[in-house]
C-alpha cells in the first residue's frame, strides 16, 4: 500500500508539473498511463513491450509494415536482384540522428549487425548471409549466399527485436551490454533529465523529424507529430488511473482492466474501444537449464496440469474479451493449428499430469514462479498456473515482483535458488508469434535463444524446413509440424488469446490503431 500511495503521489507531482509547464509555455503534453513502468532503455537487450514502444518513439527503421503486413519504405527505398541475392537500401534524404548529425549507412550496417545477433530472424538471415556492407552514405548492400523470401518480412515487423538504427558509436555496444546513448533519429526524443525509471518517461518533437509523405498506415507511412510533449507516468493501480482519466488529469490509459469498465460507461468525454483486434497470446516459459524443467517428461506433465479456461477467467472475466485457443502460432492466422492441444482447451489433464509426473522422477524440487504485481495482463496467471501444477504434485514458490523486476531477472541463468527462475507468464501480440521464424518462443539456439534457452535442433531444422517451402500449403504443412513439436518440447504452454480495451479521452484523437501503441499522429483538442 506504501508503494501505491508513493507512485500515485509522484504521479499526482508530475500531473501537476506538467500542467504548470504547459501553463507557462502554451505546450501541448499528453499524458499517457502505460502498461507497465520503463526501466530498461536498449530495445536490444529486452523484448519487453514497454521497451519496444520506447523505442518507436527515438528511433526509426529502415522498412515498416503496414496494416495488411506488407513492407514498406520508411528510413530507405530497397531494390532486389533478378537472382534474389542482393538486396540493396537507400536511405531518404532528410535523416538526422537528435544530435544533428546525418544518418548515415554505416550507422543503419552497424545497428542491423547487433540486431541480429538477439533476434530470432535476425539470426537466420545472418547465417545466409555473405555480406553487409555500407557501400557509400546512402547505400546499404546487402548479399546472401542464398535466396531468403521472408527477408523482407523479418525486417519489417513490428517486434518482438525490431532492427532499430542507432548512430554507430551506439551500435559498437556489446550485445551483453546496455547502451547508455539514447540518441536515436525518430519523430520523438528522449528527455534523458525528466527520467525516473518505472514513475516517468517524458518525450519531446523532435522538430528535425521529416516524416515521409505518405499517410500513417500502422508503423508505415509518415509519422507525422502534432503534440509538443509525450509523457508516460506510472500508476499501477488501475482504478486510479481510470478516475484520472475521468477527471482529465491523464489523457489516455493503455491497458484498461475489463472488470473496471464500467467505472467509465456513461462518462462522454472518455472513449473506450479495443485498439487493434488481432489481440494477445498469454503463455508459460519455462527454463530448461535447470531442473525440474531440463527434464522433458516434467514438461510435459506441467503442460498437461494446465488448462485455458481458468486462467483466461481469472484473467480477463468477460468472455467478450478473450479465446480459448491451443495454436502456437496464433488462432485466426494463416498458419494457426490447434493440434496436440485438447488437454489445454478442453482441460482433463489432470490424472496424465500426475502419471507424467511419477514417472519422471520429479523429486519435489520446488519450481519458481516469478509473479508480476504491477501488470494488469500479467497479474492473474501465475497464481492460477501454480494451484494446477499444485493439483498435479508439483511443489510451487510463487515469487511476487514488479515486471522491470521480472523482466531484468529473466535475464539471469543463475539457478532459482540462487536468484534466478523456473517459469514465467509472458504475452505476445499475435502477430509477433504467427510465424515460425519470428516467434521468439521457437528459437533453439541454447544461449543464443530467448529466455528459457532451450537446446533444440530439431526447431531449428522445421524453420530451414519452412524458409524452403515453395507455395502456401506447404508452409501450412510445415507449420503443423511446428505446432506438434513446440507442444511435444513443450518450448510453451499456451494459455489463449485476449484483447484488453484502451480508454482516451475524447479529445485525443487520429490514434492509429496498430498493435503497438503509437503517438505519432495523435492530436489532442481543446476540451
Amino acid at each position: 500500500m506504501f508503494h501505491l500511495r508513493l507512485t500515485t503521489r509522484l504521479a499526482a507531482g508530475l500531473l501537476a508539473a506538467t500542467a504548470l509547464s504547459g501553463a507557462a509555455w502554451a505546450e501541448t503534453t499528453l499524458t499517457a498511463v502505460m502498461h507497465s513502468g520503463l526501466r530498461v532503455l536498449d530495445p536490444v537487450m529486452t523484448t519487453a513491450h514497454i521497451t519496444r514502444d520506447h523505442a518507436y518513439m527515438i528511433y526509426d527503421v529502415l522498412i515498416a509494415q503496414d496494416d495488411k503486413f506488407q513492407p514498406q519504405p520508411q528510413m530507405a527505398d530497397w531494390t532486389v536482384s533478378d537472382d534474389k541475392l542482393t538486396y540493396t537500401f537507400t536511405l531518404r534524404d532528410g535523416l538526422k540522428f537528435h544530435d544533428g548529425a546525418p544518418v548515415t549507412a554505416a550507422d543503419a550496417v552497424a545497428s542491423l549487425e547487433r540486431w541480429a545477433k538477439k533476434d530470432a530472424g535476425g539470426q537466420i538471415i545472418m547465417d545466409k548471409t555473405a555480406s553487409l556492407t555500407a557501400t557509400d552514405d546512402k547505400t546499404i548492400t546487402w548479399t546472401l549466399k542464398e535466396p531468403f523470401v521472408p527477408m523482407l518480412d523479418v525486417l519489417s515487423k513490428q517486434s518482438a527485436l525490431p532492427p532499430f538504427i542507432m548512430p554507430a558509436r551506439v551500435a559498437a555496444t556489446s550485445v551483453d551490454e546496455n547502451i547508455t546513448d539514447y540518441t536515436g533519429s525518430g519523430p520523438f526524443r528522449f528527455v534523458e533529465a525528466e527520467f525516473q525509471p518505472g514513475v516517468s518517461v517524458t518525450y519531446e518533437k523532435n522538430p528535425d523529424y521529416v516524416p515521409r509523405s505518405e499517410p500513417a498506415n500502422w508503423m508505415a507511412g509518415g509519422k507525422t507529430v502534432k503534440v509538443d510533449k509525450v509523457k508516460w507516468i506510472t500508476m499501477p493501480d488501475v482504478q486510479t488511473a481510470a478516475n484520472a482519466l475521468m477527471s482529465g488529469e491523464i489523457d489516455y490509459i493503455e491497458q484498461m482492466q475489463v472488470d473496471l469498465l464500467p467505472l467509465l460507461e456513461g462518462d462522454d468525454n472518455v472513449k473506450v474501444e479495443v485498439r487493434e483486434p488481432t489481440g494477445m497470446q498469454t503463455m508459460v516459459r519455462m527454463n530448461f537449464l535447470h531442473p525440474p524443467f531440463d527434464n522433458p517428461k516434467v514438461r510435459q506433465a506441467a503442460l498437461k496440469a494446465i488448462s485455458q479456461e481458468p486462467v483466461l477467467a481469472a484473467m480477463i472475466g468477460n468472455p467478450q474479451y478473450y479465446q480459448i485457443c491451443g495454436a502456437v502460432l496464433g488462432c485466426g492466422t494463416p498458419l494457426g493449428s490447434e493440434t496436440g492441444a485438447d488437454s489445454l482447451t478442453k482441460g482433463g489433464g489432470i490424472e496424465e499430469a500426475k502419471t507424467l509426473l511419477k514417472d519422471s522422477g520429479y523429486d519435489g524440487t520446488p519450481v519458481v514462479i516469478m509473479q508480476p504485481t504491477d501488470m494488469v495482463a500479467l497479474q492473474a496467471q501465475p497464481g492460477v498456473i501454480a494451484q494446477m501444477l499444485r493439483d498435479a504434485g508439483f511443489t510451487v514458490e510463487l515469487q511476487p515482483m514488479d515486471w522491470q523486476t521480472l523482466v531484468t531477472r529473466r535475464a539471469s541463468q543463475a539457478a532459482p535458488a540462487e536468484g534466478g527462475w523456473n517459469m514465467f507468464i509472458t504475452n505476445w501480440m499475435v502477430p509477433e508469434i504467427s510465424n515460425p521464424l519470428g516467434n521468439p518462443m521457437l528459437n533453439g539456439r541454447g544461449n543464443e535463444a530467448w529466455f528459457g534457452w532451450p537446446t533444440d535442433e530439431a526447431a531449428e531444422t522445421l524453420k530451414t524446413e519452412f524458409i524452403a517451402a515453395q507455395t502456401p500449403e506447404e508452409q501450412k504443412a510445415v507449420a503443423e509440424k511446428v505446432q506438434t513439436h513446440a507442444l511435444d518440447n513443450v518450448l510453451l504452454v499456451p494459455l489463449g488469446q485476449y484483447t484488453l480495451p484502451q480508454a482516451r479521452r475524447a479529445n485525443i484523437q487520429n490514434m492509429i490503431g496498430s498493435p503497438v501503441p503509437v503517438f505519432w499522429n495523435i492530436e489532442k483538442t481543446d476540451g
